[in-house]
């Protein structure tokens, strides 16, 4: 299926292999020196439990950083829901080449797998509702743009990528700009500075009088910041469509599809990048 993305990847792709492999790999690797150099080799990728497949790219990098001959035969792509017992791909190649790459591919493959096949279930929890889950800051480090591409392969949005691409003002800087009106006021001057890169202005509230006031002020983005259901309802009626609100806080599996009733726009989960169970695949030499 085909997944749209706002961040170039490649760059992003050959620094996270470049990575993964110096850390594995160090000055060389002993246990595969074992293995005859010249010798070919074929293995299968299999799925051992269901889910969403992704990091095809950054598995296929690993592979082809040591042998750029080999050929990975993928049977399922990115976003595509995968069973038990599937086979996702064949690999034929150098045999060294591919024990070395084997742990590194598989760790990319797996974990951004187990990412995608979280947000699935997320998403399939508030189908029909016309609500958004989205991802937060809360990646692992050096994998955020990964994770975040594993998000929208599972269906979800991305919010902010970092801090230098969108404002959200939350209750520290409310607090050192004197009010809720002079950060915004300030926030605008910023990201009129910054508008090639400043997607949008987004400000965290915690009560309706705070929401009132950020209408107030012109925000076009407002988190609700810990809201029960009933607040997000009450503000959902404030709101008439002015602003894009974004429900943040305390959310659960249980809890999301009543938050998505509520009628707020975007959901916020802090857990789909940074409480994830990689997904069980394996890595089989067949011939």
């Amino acid at each position: 299926m085909s997944i749209e993305f706002a961040y170039p990847l490649a760059a992003e792709i050959t620094r996270n292999v470049d990575a993964a492999l110096t850390e594995d790999i160090g000055p060389g690797d002993l246990t595969a020196s074992l293995v005859p150099g010249d010798r070919q080799a074929q293995a299968t990728v299999i799925s051992r439990e269901p889910g969403v497949l992704c990091g095809t790219a950054w598995f296929d990098a690993c592979v082809h950083r040591l042998d750029p001959a080999a050929i990975v035969t993928w049977q399922a792509a990115d976003g595509d829901r995968i069973a038990a017992d599937q086979l996702l791909c064949t690999i034929d190649g150098n045999g060294r080449a591919l024990l070395t790459a084997e742990r590194s591919a598989l760790n990319f493959l797996q974990l951004l797998s187990a990412v995608a096949s979280k947000v699935r279930i997320y998403a399939d929890a508030i189908a029909g509702t016309g609500a958004q889950v989205v991802d937060t800051r809360k990646t692992l480090p050096g994998l955020r743009i990964a994770q975040k591409y594993a998000v929208r392969a599972g269906g979800g949005g991305n919010h902010r990528l970092a801090l230098w691409d969108a404002i959200l003002i939350k209750e520290n800087h409310i607090h050192a700009a004197g009010g809720i009106a002079q950060a915004m006021a300030a926030a605008q001057k910023v990201a009129s500075t910054a508008a090639d890169r400043c997607q949008f202005i987004q400000v965290e509230v915690e009560s309706l009088a705070e929401l009132r006031q950020a209408l107030d002020a012109g925000a076009k983005m407002i988190l609700l910041d810990n809201f029960t259901p009933e607040l997000m309802r009450q503000a959902v009626a404030i709101n008439t469509g002015r602003a894009v609100l974004e429900a943040s806080g305390n959310v659960s599996l249980e809890t999301i599809r009543g938050i998505a009733e509520t009628g707020v726009d975007r959901i916020s989960v802090g857990a789909l990048t940074k409480d994830v169970k990689a997904l069980d695949l394996s890595m089989r030499f067949i011939g």
